[in-house]
């Protein structure tokens, strides 16, 4: 439920297409022409959700699950099919001027600088385009250029910048004005490791400075451990889960890994658990949650043990499973 205090409020928000359909073939095209018949695609399907100021939550789903389609509706990009929306108090789909100037929507594989010029040259434009006063926008923008180590990057043409350099003056772009609700659609999508990280410990860096409220889709988990507390998934339009991160783990792994370093290497380790990996002296091992006390204290009062830790799986193995149950679910008929 949304209280007064929040950023972002979604009820029963949907979006639908109607989609052209005809079979191949020259007859079907030929009768096309005359009788064109349509499919309706549920982008989004009644989603209901709020986010509190300065939260960082993921937006999480497989491609094609509705989540750009829902940053498109409440950036003002899309208008609702049905349900509604508020955005700091505005209704995203007017596009008044003082809902845009505090927002930004960045999509990682789109570009909003001018593609010969320097970026410099777009920031001036970002400026004009939301009255920056000049001392600000020299301020911030020497801020994130710092933040990013962008140095002599930022007087480059963007066409001949990397990809990870042109997502990072991208960001600076997005951000100059300050915005107080950042919508981010994979930021790091086609990024090396090392620039995947520079830009979540951006993102982290600017919330804690300004406060800002981000809701962030990513298909890099990493981002999501590394940035969210809370996350929100849904699947094909429909909303299947809204909690902790640490909830989600709990509520769809039933295994946790427990990983050994031994001096015994004659000990056969699936009389513990599932062995998922062994290499020299170490066991990487898979139990069921509800054993994992049981079969830790065997190991440690059995074996020569060095170190042992307890892990949840990998957040990737989570969301996959809560994909496949929802599948199966849909399949026969079930309730999510």
């Amino acid at each position: 439920m949304s209280s007064p205090s929040s950023v972002i409020a979604v009820s029963g928000l949907s979006k639908y297409f109607k989609v052209p359909t005809r079979e191949a073939g020259l007859k079907a095209a030929g009768k096309s022409l005359f009788r064109r018949t349509y499919r309706t695609v549920k982008a989004v399907d009644g989603i209901t959700f709020s986010i509190e100021p300065g939260e960082i939550v993921g937006f999480l789903g497989p491609n094609g699950a509705g989540k750009t389609t829902t940053l498109k509706m409440l950036s003002g990009l899309l208008y609702p099919t049905t349900g509604s929306a508020r955005v700091l108090g505005f209704e995203p789909s007017r596009r008044q001027a003082a809902f845009l100037e505090q927002i930004t929507l960045l999509m990682g594989n789109r570009s909003q600088l001018a593609w010969d010029l320097p970026a410099l040259d777009s920031f001036e434009l970002q400026r004009s385009i939301y009255s920056i006063p000049r001392s600000q926008l020299t301020q911030t923008r020497d801020e994130f250029i710092e933040l990013l180590d962008l140095k002599d990057l930022v007087k480059k043409p963007v066409r001949n910048l990397s990809l990870g350099e042109r997502m990072k003056v991208e960001i600076v772009g997005a951000l100059l004005h300050r915005p107080k609700v950042l919508f981010l659609d994979e930021p790091t999508i086609g990024l090396d490791v090392t620039m995947q990280r520079r830009i979540r410990e951006f993102v982290a860096e600017y919330n804690l400075r300004y406060g800002a409220t981000v809701l962030l889709t990513s298909h890099y988990m990493a981002d999501v451990e590394a940035l969210c507390q809370r996350v929100i998934v849904i699947h094909n339009g429909k909303l299947i889960f809204d909690g902790g991160l640490a909830d989600l783990i709990d509520r769809f792994s039933a295994y946790k890994t427990i990983r050994v370093t031994f001096n015994n290497t004659l000990c056969n380790w699936g009389q513990y658990g599932e062995v998922l990996n062994q290499d020299g002296a170490h066991v990487v091992l898979r139990v069921p949650k509800a054993d994992t006390s049981q079969r830790t204290a065997r190991i440690l009062s059995e074996q020569q043990v060095d170190d042992l830790t307890v892990e949840d799986p990998p957040i990737e193995d989570v969301i996959e499973k809560v994909f496949s149950q929802q599948d199966v679910s849909e399949g026969t008929g079930g309730a999510a």
